[in-house]
């Protein structure tokens, strides 16, 4: 079993930046390639970025490979995504899930776990 908890949404103006952490929690969680997702209203959940278990490896979303980084510290049990020169089509809500599926980390039918989101809004 695996908790994750998602946390640094809010409201900020385009070009301003954020930074969402997930706390992962779990005897095996370390063993859990972690990703983040978004969701917009009246659209799919859309993968956004992932890191593998050990940090070695990190997978981005064409939209947003230049602008959000995301980076894991498992001694903190801590994954966090920075998000940079933020748009307005940014606006989501913000998840973070679990998966073993080490190859296929950007299909979310892949996860076993997820958070409960947070709400990131965009205002131009």
């Amino acid at each position: 079993q695996v908790q994750l908890v998602e946390s640094g949404g809010g409201l900020v103006q385009a070009g301003e930046s954020l930074l969402l952490s997930c706390a992962v929690s779990g005897r095996t969680s370390s063993r859990f390639a972690v990703g983040w997702f978004r969701q917009a209203p009246g659209q799919e959940r859309e993968f956004v970025a992932a890191v593998s278990p050990k940090s070695d490896t990190a997978y981005y979303a064409d939209s947003v490979k230049d602008r959000f980084t995301i980076s894991r510290d498992n001694a903190k049990n801590t994954v966090s995504l920075q998000l940079n020169n933020l748009k307005p089509e940014d606006t989501a809500v913000y998840y973070c899930g679990a998966t073993l599926d080490y190859l296929r980390v950007r299909l979310g039918r892949t996860y076993s776990y997820w958070g409960q989101g947070t709400q990131v809004t965009v205002s131009s």
